[in-house]
């Protein structure tokens, strides 16, 4: 990357609030925006600034009208890097800027037809490559495809993302070959976005939709409409906080498909929740003690109903999961200390967990043809399940072989390992 010069900033401070630092950051979470109040925080952690320093405001030019200087300097860098083509403002947001796709090649992407072993475990492998290529010509039973693909853009990324128009031929092409190797009793848990929008336009895209009528008519039957409700942030910013047409977004929708769905092997038994304290009291008691029906007569309750002790409660269709976790937090602290990109589109290692408990058993095979940070990996390895998958950036890969060192039979890709070795201190 070209050096820049930042403007009026301390000699002190400079190489702080220069081009280069304030680029180093935006890579370091390449799929994520980043407002300019998370930068100015991101800025001081890194540079040990106490929140004073970046908060102080001076008395500036002839009118006197008090700035913080150090805020002004990061804001110059980032214009600096816009010019050079590096960074770009959000579309329809203020103060909140992105890597360019340009910029984000420098990320190293997997080539049609490249496949090489990253690490691997005595249960699992991750393969850098495009994973329509790897599962072309595996010859192991899936009993799951746990995963969940890129989000459509509006505007198509070279980096990766399809548009809306491509998205879903993009993703069936990526799974029909491991679908060809599911299991009868197999099944597909595919986490997809329903926060995407119709270019300039409040209209939502109607891709999950087509997308499973695209798996049904591959021989995929509809099982669930999981909710997976989040603390993600609010939005979308321009159609719910500016023109407030919508509604801020609160879940993300898991889609659930069975080879044959009378052979289904989900068992509900291998996620039961804790009953409530109520419930509890309501066993202790002998169960209920009057008879009743609703919705005329489709719901009966009996004397005695809900007295009998079980193993736990039948879980709900709604998963409720924070999007930070530990091992999350472990995977971003490991990427950083490399100086490799953190993936920015991750799920909580909950969401795989409860996942492959409910889809799988011990010794089935967890597929994830998009491994991103591999929790979907992580949580087949501690559950003692058999996985295999797939990421074609080979920063994200690397980062997420950290997770796995004290795993049984760890092993990392001698090249892999030294072509970010130092990369920390770079």
């Amino acid at each position: 990357m070209k050096t820049f010069k930042a403007k009026a900033v301390p000699s002190t401070q400079g190489d702080l609030f220069g081009a280069e630092q304030i680029a180093a950051i935006y890579k370091s979470r390449p799929d994520a925006p980043i407002d300019n109040a998370t930068l100015y925080s991101m800025v001081a952690k890194r540079g040990g600034l106490p929140k004073e320093v970046m908060e102080e405001r001076v008395p500036v030019g002839r009118s006197g009208q008090r700035h913080s200087l150090e805020r002004r300097a990061i804001r110059w860098s980032q214009q600096d890097l816009r010019r050079a083509g590096i960074l770009e403002r959000v579309p329809g947001a203020r103060g909140i800027w992105r890597l360019t796709e340009d910029a984000k090649r420098d990320l190293n992407m997997a080539k049609p037809g490249v496949k090489v072993i990253a690490f691997r475990t005595d249960l699992g492998v991750a393969v850098f490559g495009p994973s329509g290529d790897i599962f072309k010509n595996l010859d192991i039973p899936i009993m799951a495809i746990v995963t969940s693909p890129p989000y459509p853009l509006a505007h198509s990324r070279r980096y990766g993302n399809p548009d809306q128009k491509e998205i879903v031929k993009f993703i069936m092409d990526t799974l029909e070959p491991i679908i060809e190797r599911l299991d009868e009793r197999g099944s597909l848990a595919l986490n997809i976005s329903q926060d995407i929008f119709m270019p300039g336009s409040p209209a939502r895209s109607t891709y999950v939709e087509r997308l499973v009528i695209a798996l049904e008519d591959a021989g995929l039957s509809l099982m669930e409409r999981l909710i997976w409700q989040s603390n993600k942030a609010p939005g979308p910013m321009q159609w719910a906080s500016k023109t407030r047409q919508q509604l801020n977004v609160a879940y993300e929708p898991i889609i659930v498909m069975a080879k044959n769905p009378l052979k289904f092997k989900g068992d509900n038994r291998r996620v039961l929740e804790q009953h409530s304290e109520r419930h509890l009291a309501l066993i202790e008691k002998g169960g209920e003690k009057r008879a009743t029906c609703h919705g005329d007569g489709a719901y009966r309750l009996r004397v005695g109903s809900f007295g009998q002790a079980t193993d736990g409660r039948i879980p709900k269709n709604i998963l409720q999961r924070g999007i930070r976790c530990a091992h999350g937090n472990r995977y971003k602290k490991a990427a950083e200390a490399l100086g490799l990109p953190v993936h920015g589109a991750g799920q909580p290692y909950s969401v795989p967990e409860f996942l492959i408990k409910w889809l799988t058993e011990e010794g089935d095979t967890v597929a994830d043809p998009f491994g991103g940070r591999l929790m979907t990996s992580l949580a087949a390895e501690m559950l003692g399940r058999l996985w295999i998958t797939g990421e074609r950036a080979l920063q994200y890969v690397r980062g997420g072989a950290e997770l796995f060192r004290d795993r049984p039979g760890f092993y990392l890709n001698a090249q892999l390992e030294q072509a970010f070795a130092g990369a920390g201190q770079r």
